[in-house]
């Protein structure tokens, strides 16, 4: 009745700082496009929503390279811990 479920597949690896850099670069084009144009009075929120979504992209990327830092120095720190564990005589403190 039931047939056994095939088992997810792995995560893939991605560059989340190519993502926001692009997603990012997108809206400064857009920008650009804007002060050019000049919209009409009416439309001036436009500007400021691609100025919000350029500072958002900044933030972004600024979060996962201080998560991607933050990431690797704790491996580094597990590492190190199972390093001095296989150490004969050195007990964990």
């Amino acid at each position: 009745m039931n047939e056994p479920r095939p088992p997810d597949p792995s995560p893939l690896e991605t560059s989340d700082t190519a993502t926001i850099l692009a997603g990012t670069g997108l809206w400064v084009v857009a920008l650009i496009v804007l002060l050019i144009m000049r919209p009409s009075s009416d439309h001036q929120w436009w500007i400021w929503t691609c100025v919000a979504g350029i500072g958002l992209g900044a933030f972004g990327c600024w979060f996962v390279r201080h998560r991607d830092r933050r990431a690797a120095r704790d491996e580094r720190a597990r590492a190190g811990d199972r390093d001095e564990a296989s150490v004969p005589g050195h007990t964990p403190s």
